[in-house]
């Protein structure tokens, strides 16, 4: 039998676009998740429309150790030119106010929302009752209870358990064969590919800071300060 023929991707970039950050290759070997037609694999975990705007991310989570506003919303999900899933609490914020935040996000233009691991059932039936985007919902330990989470309205699981990302997910998918699941990768090429092999259908990543982005740019700005200074004095002399 003939083999399939792989096709070349072409790839186009510019001098101004060449700073674009890159997410590890191993996360396009998941399987994504569609998501009204979008598929999905790689999740960019930050608030900070500059990195947002200059990534090759699929989407973006954004989700914030704080109480959610509706003007954090609505910047982030304007400035992205990618889905956006939207944090509207959990945790301090429940009830009403995460409704209505939901409803908010959606009206806005959001692909999901997250709540956070404390949210209530109670809350997440609210919410799904009134939005027509799925929730996705936030697993932090082994502790938490799925089938609950689920049965309340959540489509899809974001799992954040750390160092135990991988375990996690994959009892959750011994349990649950079906049910998409978000995680983060980890900070090596062998954490993510881990966790994909244990059944993580998207990888969330955290990118550096922009701190730590300009870090490397003003070091090579140095060296090129540094080597105009003798080119000129050394023509000078």
């Amino acid at each position: 039998m003939e083999e399939k023929k792989q096709l070349q991707v072409p790839e186009i970039n510019t001098t101004l676009r060449q700073d674009t950050i890159q997410l590890p290759e191993v996360i396009r070997s998941c399987s994504g998740i569609k998501i009204f037609g979008k598929k999905i694999k790689s999740i960019v975990y930050s608030t900070d429309i500059a990195i947002i705007r200059n990534i090759n991310a699929d989407a973006v989570i954004a989700v914030y150790p704080f109480t959610p506003h509706p003007t954090i919303t609505k910047c982030i999900t304007e400035a992205a030119d990618i889905p956006v899933f939207s944090g509207v609490g959990g945790g301090l914020t429940q009830g009403k106010r995460s409704v209505h935040m939901s409803m908010f996000a959606e009206s806005q233009g959001a692909i999901g929302v997250v709540v956070n691991s404390p949210t209530p059932m109670s809350t997440i039936k609210d919410i799904h009752d009134v939005i027509a985007i799925p929730i996705v919902g936030t697993v932090t330990s082994i502790y938490a209870d799925i089938e609950a989470k689920l049965e309340a309205g959540v489509a899809i699981l974001n799992v954040s358990g750390g160092k135990h990302t991988a375990q996690i997910v994959q009892d959750i998918r011994q349990s649950f064969p079906e049910v998409p699941i978000i995680a983060t990768g980890g900070p090596t090429e062998a954490s993510i590919q881990a966790t994909i092999e244990a059944g993580a259908n998207a990888i969330t990543y955290t990118p550096p800071t922009n701190g730590a982005l300009f870090s490397q740019k003003m070091d090579k700005y140095r060296v090129l300060e540094k080597e105009n200074y003798e080119k000129i004095h050394h023509s000078t002399k």
